[in-house]
């Protein structure tokens, strides 16, 4: 071993001893055959000729005992110089690694924070998100009455808090602004198993009426309004109007998903009027599981809480259902799915990237066949051959990996690392399982003759078979959900979009307490906004329409027989001029107007759907319906519009009934103007507006109904789906023409000696094209035959997103099929054209 570590660091007397020590033998050999009889000369010849190729000896004998960094040096040399001779092959092979590299990386990021690193939580396992199930659907609100019912009577969860995600006026020294929060009971950080970094949690009875006014800081509030300073603790804040404290800072890593990007965390009032009533719905619940229990037995117990509270209050609770999930499911699980399949995808085209490249190096190593048995016969090793291969390997996964992480720079590198040291070594292998020694003498003379390529142009063919059909599927993936997202776009919503735009407002404080208050600022905004530059309508609604669907109440239908059941419809406070200024169809009946103060019968306006659902074989006008279930307040139908998409884009048309603003105002409400001019240009001119009335009045969220329509959740998960799996799909088509040419390239170059042959008996250029691409062609029908076949298949297993499309679009697949058609041929026509240039002489003599 010590002799080993003293030649690794004087290689030169290594090399000199050798020398030496070889020279010697030689001599004695030759004094041998000398004794035998020869002469000098022939001696001589005689001894080398026994010891072989002395270059070969040398170099074998210093890889026997060590590593020599001057090799490296050199091969990397040659191998930079011989890929920028060839910088088609070299930039393509390097964006190829680039592209996979990239990929993997950016999309294991996102599965990595998304589904493998734990929740910033204790232990968050036992954590479930609480919710009432109504007939609409399972993921409804829970009301605050019931929340208390539900932490007195359980008998499985250790804690139970509640959370509403919404936001606060927040008054500062330049004015009011609308901020991201949350309300939450007292208990829930110590739920989460979460403690602030700075300042103290909430109290235990810190969320009753007669408790100090509160509030936890987020750490990215805490860094933006306040500097990242420690005496923040103890500061005043106001909130709504309310004088707040702020009591501590969360940890910089906490978020909680469905309540982001929330600023404030304030404690709910058991005051307030929606707090007070059974019957009003805006909380979720938060609980940790008591150790032992099972999910399955936690929801049993929850039933039977909720079935008691049905008995007991029939009114306000019949046909709610208590429904829980796991909170890991809650924040992750819609997205999970997807990010699966793209993380499967990008998988996939990281390995079609690996041997595509792997494709081109075999197709290029043909054309140094005579270069590699020239080396060999001169005395360079198998290992040195091999250690060639490897340096040129690293060189393009070196420069692969570069462009990769700088595409994906956010993602891990650990994992480019990794997957950088699997290319080297497959790419190093792949041509070095092409020498052979014994073949060498055999390359010398024959030069580009290919015996060995069957294997791999059969393995190759059946690759481009996979990637043609894997870029089918994800191109008709990818036509499905971008003709899917232009019919979402082009629904029906009972609004005319064009020139519409709409600013949220808020009015708080006592001067806006009472209706009369509210309903005067209403009217004084009307005159003040139908003065602006362009404005043609201006109307007034407690929420803008292609919304969440929020907002419902039951009602009831005065005269008809009452049983149990469960009427519920959208409720919206409108002013007479919304439907003008929405342009929306009035079927029958008549709009408000203006005078239909509460000094006036209490009218409503319901839309075809209600009209359809609860009056299906009668005129509703005239009839008298109650959202109160004293029956007190009974509003007489007046009119019949067209359904208004109050909902999601996707969503089917709900039941809705618009009450006169004048009749039910609030302080907080959208204003919505139809405009003669660009409806953008139209909102900071409806804020000067609101201001100059009271710069009290907090605004934001302006926005036009087209950005609306094309900004909502639905439109964003069908945009960002298409255009996730049309990357993925250009990518694979990127793939499969490449993968193809390699494979036609490759067995072009196979079959020169057969096209020189043909072509010397008279064949034609057009019969050598017709040649190649038949065999071409034949890999691309294959190959699109079976991604048809697959893509009506995982079509049918994303029709959840798809919207007014069927998986076996016919259109779509005729579509996709003729742009891979002509990919294909044109990855084809390079190579047949070369293979159609073969001068018949050259190809002969060649061989």
């Amino acid at each position: 071993m010590l002799r080993k570590l003293q030649i690794l660091f004087r290689r030169d007397r290594f090399s000199r001893d050798l020398e030496e020590e070889m020279a010697f033998h030689r001599a004695e050999a030759a004094k041998q055959f000398e004794s035998e009889g020869m002469s000098v000369d022939e001696a001589r010849y005689a001894a080398a000729r026994q010891f072989g190729n002395m270059t070969r000896l040398q170099e074998r004998s210093h890889e026997m005992v060590g590593f020599r960094w001057e090799s490296v040096v050199q091969d990397l040399v040659f191998a930079i110089r011989q890929l920028r001779k060839n910088p088609g092959f070299t930039v393509t092979a390097i964006l190829m690694l680039a592209l996979g590299i990239g990929v993997n990386v950016a999309i294991f990021a996102f599965v990595d924070a998304a589904l493998i690193k734990p929740l910033p939580y204790e232990n968050p396992s036992r954590l479930a998100v609480l919710f009432e199930s109504i007939p609409v659907g399972p993921r409804f609100h829970l009301s605050y009455l019931d929340y208390l019912d539900w932490k007195k009577s359980n008998q499985v969860f250790s804690s139970l808090d509640i959370y509403s995600v919404g936001g606060f006026i927040l008054s500062t020294p330049e004015g009011t602004q609308q901020t991201q929060g949350a309300s939450i009971s007292a208990g829930f950080f110590r739920t989460l198993g979460v403690t602030p970094i700075l300042g103290r949690d909430f109290g235990p009875e810190e969320d009753q009426s007669a408790a100090p006014r509160t509030t936890l800081l987020s750490y990215a509030a805490w860094q933006k309004r306040y500097g990242g300073r420690r005496d923040v603790v103890g500061k005043t804040v106001t909130l709504d109007g309310n004088p707040t404290t702020i009591i501590g800072v969360l940890p910089r890593d906490f978020h909680f998903a469905p309540a982001e990007p929330a600023e404030f965390w304030a404690t709910t009032r058991a005051s307030g009027n929606c707090e007070k009533n059974r019957g009003c719905h805006d909380f979720f619940g938060i609980a940790r599981l008591k150790d032992g229990v099972s999910s399955a037995s936690a929801l049993a117990n929850l039933k039977d809480v909720e079935g008691q509270l049905e008995r007991q209050y029939p009114d306000t609770n019949r046909d709610r259902l208590a429904f829980m999930l796991p909170l890991t499911e809650v924040i992750v699980g819609d997205i999970r799915p997807i990010l699966l399949v793209l993380l499967s995808g990008a998988g996939l085209l990281l390995l079609i990237a690996t041997v595509n490249v792997a494709s081109l190096l075999l197709v290029r190593s043909e054309s140094r066949r005579r270069e590699i048995s020239v080396r060999g016969a001169l005395g360079a090793s198998r290992a040195r051959l091999v250690g060639q291969f490897a340096i040129e390997g690293v060189a393009l996964v070196t420069a692969g990996t570069t462009v990769g992480i700088a595409f994906a720079w956010s993602a891990m590198r650990l994992l480019a690392g990794a997957i950088a040291l699997f290319m080297s070594v497959f790419f190093s292998v792949t041509p070095a399982l092409r020498l052979s020694l014994s073949d060498l003498r055999d390359g010398l003379a024959e030069g580009s003759r290919g015996s060995s390529g069957v294997i791999w142009r059969r393995f190759g063919a059946h690759l481009v078979v996979v990637e043609l059909a894997t870029a089918m599927v994800l191109l008709m993936g990818a036509g499905l959900l971008g003709k899917s997202f232009y019919r979402l776009l082009h629904v029906d919503t009972g609004v005319q979009p064009e020139h519409v735009a709409a600013i949220q407002a808020a009015a708080t404080g006592n001067a806006y307490s009472t209706d009369a208050q509210q309903i005067a600022l209403e009217r004084e905004l009307a005159t003040r906004i139908s003065s602006l530059p362009g404005v043609k309508s201006v109307a007034f609604a407690s929420q803008l329409p292609l919304g969440d669907g929020d907002g419902i109440k039951d009602f009831r239908i005065v005269g008809r027989s009452f049983h149990g059941e469960r009427y519920e419809t959208v409720y919206r406070e409108v002013s007479a001029g919304y439907f003008s200024v929405l342009q929306t169809k009035l079927l029958r009946g008549r709009y408000f107007t203006d005078a239909e103060d509460e000094s006036q019968p209490r009218v409503v306006v319901v839309n075809e759907q209600m009209a359809r659902q609860y009056f299906p074989d009668e005129d509703p006008i005239g009839k008298q319906i109650s959202v109160d279930a004293s029956m007190q307040k009974k509003s007489e139908i007046i009119g019949v519009v067209s359904d208004i998409q109050e909902g999601q884009l996707d969503a089917a048309p709900r039941a809705a009934m618009y009450i006169p603003f004048n009749q039910d105002p609030t302080s907080e409400f959208a204003v919505i103007v139809r405009t003669s001019q660009a409806e953008e240009s139209s909102i900071p001119l409806l804020d000067v507006a609101i201001h100059k009335i009271d710069p009290s009045i907090a605004t934001f969220g302006g926005i036009t109904m087209t950005e609306k329509i094309h900004d909502s959740p639905s439109s964003y998960l069908h945009r960002s789906s298409a255009w996730l799996v049309g990357g993925f799909a250009a990518f694979a088509l990127l793939l499969g023409v490449v993968g193809l040419y390699g494979v036609i390239a490759y067995s072009v170059s196979q079959r020169t000696r057969e096209i020189g042959v043909r072509m010397a008996l008279g064949a034609q250029k057009s019969g050598v094209y017709r040649l190649i691409l038949f065999e071409a062609g034949w890999l691309a029908v294959i190959g699109i035959a079976l991604g048809g076949c697959c893509s009506v298949f995982a079509g049918m297993l994303m029709q959840k997103l798809l919207f007014q499309v069927h998986s076996w679009d016919v259109p779509t697949l005729a579509g996709v099929a003729a742009v891979l058609a002509l990919a294909a041929a044109a990855a084809s026509y390079l190579p047949a054209r070369r293979a159609a240039s073969v001068n018949p002489v050259d190809a002969l003599r060649a061989e």
